[in-house]
């Protein structure tokens, strides 16, 4: 009993008497309080009292494309804790190749007449994806928040790290470092970050007097073996950094320099975006743009959790600035290839 209310008591952000009041049912705290003690007790997996069971959680789904990448559960906690807070239950709705689609998700989550819903990645990224079950929660009213860059005319609220500054934070990093043959490992032609990431890159060689050709811009599912197999293109075409649009990726980057028996960073830099968990016990430690998560994550159940409560927020995009981190995969390029 006292871990259960230690752990709740932390989820939620209150002292155990608080939570123990809670789940005794005496008085003395506030409906918003309480709400957010019997949501954490569904979050962390305990059943509640017999005598609150009566009373169903809000639910919120949390749509994910996948869990492979480290980025996706890390929102996926700082949104979830954040959800429990404002008194609402996630629900963790994961894609996998075969499995339950997109829309399908939704179709359960309506028929759970859920209060709201966090899509952190998916089809609303790509123009070219089928989006009719969003057009579904739009003529349903139901509360919608998009983290990270959507295709326009959805009209959904939503958060986003700054694409452009993160290409130009990595750009900038490579240049100063003596590169001028710089590659773009980056998703789908349709994919809507990426090409905001190609866009700033075009803008940034434009600025220097120089271009980035089309065949130092590879395209790939975002995997490691993506990453590796992209990044073998850009190396055939002599590029001495790599920018990627996700940490796997440069991680595969890592491994296409590595079966072509070069180092990085001596024979070819890798800038990764995300910042994900690990990415500083890599070998080489990867250099990365850092996502702002959990002031991300924050806004997004706050945007949420305002719509709930039956008030207006702008559907404009909501833009974070990222961070770039150095770590050990850029360096100098080789000096054949700087002359």
């Amino acid at each position: 009993m006292t871990r259960r209310l230690a752990q709740v008591a932390k989820k939620v952000g209150v002292s155990e008497a608080t939570v123990s009041r809670v789940l005794n049912g005496k008085p003395g705290v506030s409906d918003a309080t309480r709400q957010s003690v019997l949501s954490a007790l569904d979050v962390l997996g305990y059943e509640r009292p017999t005598q609150l069971r009566g009373e169903r959680a809000r639910l919120v789904g949390l749509v994910l494309p996948e869990l492979q990448n480290p980025i996706f559960p890390a929102f996926a906690e700082v949104v979830g804790g954040a959800l429990a807070q404002q008194g609402l239950t996630p629900v963790l709705c994961t894609q996998t190749k075969g499995g339950v689609s997109e829309a399908d998700y939704v179709e359960l989550l309506l028929q759970q007449q859920v209060s709201g819903v966090v899509f952190a990645g998916g089809l609303y990224h790509q123009a070219d994806a089928p989006h009719d079950h969003y057009k579904v929660l739009a003529d349903r009213k139901i509360p919608v928040v998009l983290i990270n860059a959507a295709i326009a005319r959805l009209g959904f609220p939503g958060v986003s790290c700054d694409d452009s500054v993160a290409v130009e934070q990595a750009w900038r990093h490579l240049v100063s470092l003596g590169h001028e043959r710089i590659g773009l490992v980056l998703g789908p032609s349709d994919h809507v970050p990426s090409q905001r990431k190609l866009a700033a890159a075009r803008a940034l060689a434009e600025e220097s007097g120089t271009t980035v050709p089309d065949e130092w811009v590879a395209r790939a599912m975002f995997s490691l073996e993506g990453g590796q197999a992209a990044a073998m293109r850009l190396l055939d075409q002599g590029v001495t950094g790599i920018i990627c649009a996700s940490d796997p990726l440069a991680l595969g980057a890592v491994r296409a320099a590595r079966r072509r028996g070069l180092s990085v960073p001596a024979d070819v830099s890798v800038v990764g975006y995300d910042d994900s968990a690990f990415m500083n016990c890599t070998e080489p430690p990867l250099t990365t743009v850092r996502q702002p998560i959990e002031a991300m994550g924050r806004a997004a159940a706050e945007l949420l959790s305002v719509q709930i409560g039956g008030r207006a927020v702008p559907s404009d995009e909501l833009l974070f600035e990222p961070e770039l981190v150095v770590r050990g995969s850029t360096a100098q390029p080789p000096r054949e290839n700087s002359r």
